[in-house]
């Protein structure tokens, strides 16, 4: 996976959470389709980690003379745990 396919990724998980986090207020008188959308937030925003993570390990690995495609996906219990 390259850099660019991480990177669009990440503006599609975006573009998406920014699509729920605007419903969230109509969401709030349909407690079905509010939870159901509270709970596709919660997903985009670790996958969004765990993209933003692999990216970085790539780079890091580059500037380290590696090879980028070294890096791989964490899982996402690691990736969350993350101190920021």
């Amino acid at each position: 996976m390259s850099d660019e396919t991480i990177a669009n990724r990440i503006e599609q998980l975006v573009a998406e959470e920014h699509t729920l986090r605007h419903r969230e207020e109509s969401d709030r008188d349909h407690e079905d389709q509010f939870e159901s959308d509270q709970e596709r937030l919660r997903q985009v925003e670790v996958e969004l980690d765990r993209c933003w993570d692999l990216l970085r390990q790539r780079r890091a690995l580059r500037d380290a003379g590696a090879n980028p495609d070294q890096a791989h996906v964490r899982d996402a219990d690691t990736v969350e745990r993350y101190w920021q």
